[in-house]
């Protein structure tokens, strides 16, 4: 089931989505060669908290941590660890959920560790590229396959590389975890019509190799995570967006400058011309 939301949601989303973009800077400040995916973790949760909202992955079917903390060839979902440090020319990958007051948000970055080199380089803005690329199909009107088709014609035909299919986009808000599901591939104009209110996320996972991944076991704790099947570096951008009839308003931007287009503001509204009341309902 997918809900409309209302301005009034929205509003809540985007306060939770300054938070979590608040802990994307905090991190950004700290994260450099040397430190431990551990200390991650802990300036991560620890801003969260001191913001008055909860870090929602923690305790979310199991996970025991804030944030997840993926290095190089780990795709997603690794777990922090207190004795991993973190190299000159690393990527790091850090995915998060903020509830605040019952408004979700949902973010991953991908940070580089001192100088790296020039393919993860050009694989971090390529992927970043095609996360705006995709954020730009989300529009009133367009279908969810535009999305898709728009950051998998980039980043596999026209850059060759590799499109993470089995961990994709999703819809977000009452919970973590809501229809649909928002593939990174697929073809124009096919899947769901895309309608104002609707809040999503939209989140490339790319690699340098193979689209297929495969299943870790994390070291001393009962949990799965995922690495690239043929060991090439992946990089990860996600943003948690609103569809309105102007256009996508992302909710967990970290740049005003960049993101100025996209931002919602006090005048902003999910509809032009029904009601808030009108707004809420059901697909």
């Amino acid at each position: 089931m997918i809900t409309l939301k209302s301005d009034r949601e929205v509003r809540g989303m985007l306060e939770s989505g300054a938070i979590l973009a608040g802990m994307h800077k905090a991190v950004s400040e700290v994260i450099r060669p040397g430190i431990s995916s551990w200390e991650i973790e802990k300036v991560g949760r620890q801003y969260i908290e001191s913001h008055g909202a909860i870090p929602a992955e923690l305790g979310f079917e199991g996970y025991k941590y804030a944030t997840c903390v993926s290095i190089n060839d780990e795709v997603a979902h690794a777990v922090p660890r207190k004795n991993l440090f973190l190299k000159e020319g690393d990527i790091v990958k850090i995915d998060t959920v903020v509830n605040y007051h019952g408004y979700f948000s949902d973010s991953c970055w991908t940070y580089a560790i001192g100088k790296v080199s020039d393919e993860k380089r050009q694989l971090m803005d390529d992927t970043l590229r095609a996360l705006y690329l995709g954020i730009d199909q989300a529009i009133v009107g367009n279908r969810l396959g535009d999305i898709g088709y728009a950051i998998q014609h980039f980043t596999e035909n026209e850059k060759g590389y590799g499109d993470v299919r089995e961990l994709v986009g999703h819809g977000i808000q009452p919970t973590m975890h809501e229809d649909p599901d928002v593939l990174p591939y697929g073809e124009p104009n096919r899947g769901l019509r895309l309608r104002a209110g609707m809040t999503i996320t939209i989140e490339p996972m790319i690699t340098t190799g193979t689209w297929k991944i495969a299943a870790k076991q994390a070291p001393h704790d009962n949990w799965e995570y995922y690495v690239t099947a043929d060991g090439s570096q992946c990089a990860q951008y996600e943003h948690t967006l609103v569809i309105t009839d102007d256009g996508p308003k992302i909710l967990t931007s970290q740049d005003s400058i960049m993101d100025n287009k996209y931002l919602w503001t006090k005048d902003s509204h999910v509809h032009n011309k029904l009601s808030t009341s009108d707004l809420h309902g059901m697909i």
